[in-house]
């Protein structure tokens, strides 16, 4: 059973793990069974229809079963920061963000604690949660895991940061990457799906209520393999979904990188070769960035607030 902790197959690496607390192991993610979060609190800097005015109520957990080498978030995803918490107290949580005016629930690298947040959403679904949720994914996901949100998860915001294997390989040591954010899209996809021609839906203040933002990173010297992933993506999805091309790559700090040039930040002509691509093949439904967002702006302070 996909859910069943004592022998982990959540995410794409099924290490098989017994991540049951009485076993005390962990899985890849670095986590057992018990919910780990590190922050949770209004967040501005996602795209603006998901942040708003009011903020979009970010909730990050610890741990990650990708695990990056550039991961801007490395102090709980490669870490151990952050607090263990009740799956009672991850629902109060959800209300709380509500009640102080988020837009949505930010679930921000959950794929490991799957079953756990179903059972927190379970509690306040149709007993006072009424904002969207955001599900905020690596990509690197499981189709049959995700198969267990449906009708749980109302924006899907998955990254697809690699077609080219190798790369995958070499800087998220997961050269299977793309098969698996394909499959992890096209579930999302199906789960999204409606009768129109998109399957993205706002309101009247231009905030999403339902549908899928594709996030792509480019990576220095690898516009190539942002070129890739766009053109594979508008292949499949055309203007039916959004997209978010990225341009905030930030070397991590104190950290040399084994590969020279993650040590450097995205050029403005590297990151308009990706965008002029995007108009290129006829994308439309795009958040692109500007000058001034590379920075340790972006990477919140994981100091327990609202734990």
């Amino acid at each position: 059973m996909i859910s069943d902790m004592s022998a982990c197959i959540l995410c794409p690496r099924k290490c098989n793990k017994d991540r049951t607390v009485k076993n005390g192991t962990y899985g890849v993610c670095g986590q057992s069974d018990e919910i780990k979060i590190a922050r949770a609190a209004l967040h501005f800097w996602e795209e603006p229809c998901i942040s708003g005015k009011n903020g979009s109520g970010a909730v990050f957990f610890s741990g990650c079963s990708l695990n990056c080498i550039f991961c801007q978030n490395r102090s709980i995803s490669h870490g151990g920061g952050g607090r263990l918490i009740s799956i009672s107290r991850l629902s109060d949580i959800f209300l709380e963000l509500q009640d102080k005016g988020a837009e949505n629930i930010n679930l921000v690298t959950p794929t490991h604690f799957i079953p756990q947040i179903i059972r927190a959403l379970d509690k306040v679904r149709g007993n006072g949660l009424e904002i969207p949720v955001v599900y905020n994914t690596s990509g690197y996901e499981n189709a049959e895991s995700l198969r267990m949100l449906e009708g749980y998860v109302d924006i899907y915001l998955p990254d697809y940061k690699y077609m080219d294997k190798e790369l995958a390989g070499r800087f998220s040591h997961a050269a299977d990457y793309p098969e698996y954010a394909d499959r992890a899209l096209e579930e999302m996809y199906r789960q999204m799906k409606s009768d129109g021609d998109s399957v993205c839906v706002m309101d009247d203040r231009g905030m999403m209520k339902n549908g899928i933002i594709v996030r792509h990173l480019v990576l220095p010297g690898h516009v190539n393999n942002t070129k890739a992933v766009l053109d594979h993506l508008f292949d499949k999805y055309g203007n039916r979904i959004f997209y978010s091309i990225m341009n905030q790559y930030t070397p991590p700090e104190n950290v040399k990188l084994p590969f020279e040039e993650l040590n450097r930040k995205l050029t403005d002509r590297e990151y308009d070769k990706a965008v002029d691509q995007a108009l290129r093949i006829g994308i439309t439904n795009a958040y692109i960035q500007e000058g001034g967002t590379v920075g340790e702006s972006f990477i919140p302070e994981f100091d327990m607030t609202g734990v």
